[in-house]
């Protein structure tokens, strides 16, 4: 993973995404006509979307992607930005907005889950350039971080118990 030739000047400044009421992706959660076949295959493995996000937590490996990615389509067809704060996961439905922990140093943003990756067997979740960065993923490469789904009738609020003194 190379970092960006330009890194903006106030890369940190970079605001966390603001969870919004959005309606679920056709393309990135793989619908069928019966709303059923929400199945894809990736590096030779299936993949089963979860239907909601609901109560989702989970613990892992984090990882970030840049400039290999950086403005192609996501898999819910808007344009990958580095320095935008969004993520992929493999199975949560798009898109879902989500708090990332840094377990290590107990760092936390708010990201949209945009994209699907990361396809490594020991990887949790792949943040944007900025994400990983305001997290302290990016000189290592990968962190240990927790992950916790934001509902989706949050009102365009975080609720209380997501915030802290990361996630505005």
């Amino acid at each position: 993973m190379a970092p960006p030739k330009h890194i903006p000047r106030n890369l940190m400044k970079t605001p966390d995404a603001v969870p919004k009421v959005e309606p679920l992706s056709h393309r990135g959660n793989r619908f069928g006509k019966n709303g059923k076949k929400n199945t894809y295959v990736a590096l030779k493995k299936r993949y089963r979307v979860m239907p909601t996000s609901k109560g989702y937590r989970a613990r892992g490996l984090a990882s970030w992607y840049g400039t290999q990615f950086h403005g192609r389509t996501t898999s819910n067809g808007e344009r990958y930005n580095m320095f935008a704060m969004t993520a992929a996961h493999p199975t949560l439905p798009l898109p879902t907005y989500a708090k990332v922990t840094n377990l290590e140093n107990g760092k936390s943003v708010v990201v949209k889950i945009n994209d699907r990756g990361p396809f490594h067997a020991n990887r949790l979740i792949d943040l944007s350039y900025v994400a990983a960065a305001k997290l302290g993923v990016l000189g290592r490469g990968t962190a240990r971080v927790e992950v916790e789904s934001i509902p989706r009738d949050h009102g365009g609020k975080i609720p209380k118990k997501h915030r802290s003194r990361y996630a505005k």
